[in-house]
């Protein structure tokens, strides 16, 4: 399990007659995070700056930052240390300046991209990126009315149903609910077969999955 973002984000605020733009991507490689950090850069290339940081990996060990032009210290490292702080990885935030003529001290540098940093991966939404099982469930259609309740009540989402000599519905779950195959087996008396198609992380977000 690890927090990343659920979605590419963008917002943006004025500071002092500033104009900070935040983005904020779902990165895998660092040669994916200067893809995007170059895509920015020519798409706001009239930005003062384009200032960015990003850290990748499950063990978080791959962490840049750049200023841009900007004082040493006063962008790129305010701008990391909001990732870390959330403990985010695989994500990159970029932050567009056009200066508005105002200066606005290393202080307020500091606070304006700690800023930028933070709404734009708020508008990523963060989510808690949690191993699941594709898995399917097999049953007679005497079962199927209470076993379409319980995954409603439970709030399961059904990916796909089958209708043959059985009912097989197919969903996520995560790996240390060992209650659903409890339930469904004493529900139908152990009369529900099921099959685990793949694994895979999902994101996450107070419990449920953002499909």
């Amino acid at each position: 399990m690890f927090l990343s973002i659920f979605k590419n984000g963008r917002d943006e605020f004025i500071e002092k007659k500033s104009k900070f733009i935040g983005h904020s991507f779902i990165i895998h490689s660092e040669e994916e995070a200067l893809e995007k950090l170059e895509k920015i850069k020519s798409e706001y290339k009239d930005a003062t700056h384009n200032c960015s940081a990003y850290i990748i990996g499950e063990d978080r060990l791959i962490q840049r930052y750049n200023d841009d032009g900007e004082p040493s210290g006063t962008a790129g490292i305010p701008m990391l240390e909001v990732l870390k702080k959330e403990e985010l990885t695989n994500v990159l935030v970029v932050a567009t300046r056009y200066f508005g003529g105002t200066l606005l001290g290393a202080g307020g540098l500091v606070r304006a991209y700690t800023k930028t940093a933070k709404v734009a991966i708020d508008a990523g939404i963060v989510v808690s990126m949690i191993e699941h099982e594709e898995i399917a469930f097999s049953y007679d259609y005497t079962f199927h009315g209470a076993i379409t309740n319980y995954l409603i009540k439970n709030e399961y989402i059904i990916l796909n149903e089958n209708y043959t000599d059985k009912v097989e519905v197919t969903l996520h779950r995560r790996l240390d609910d060992d209650k659903l195959i409890k339930d469904m087996m004493n529900m139908t008396g152990g009369g529900v077969s099921y099959e685990v198609k793949n694994t895979l992380l999902l994101p996450v977000k107070e419990n449920k999955i953002l499909y």
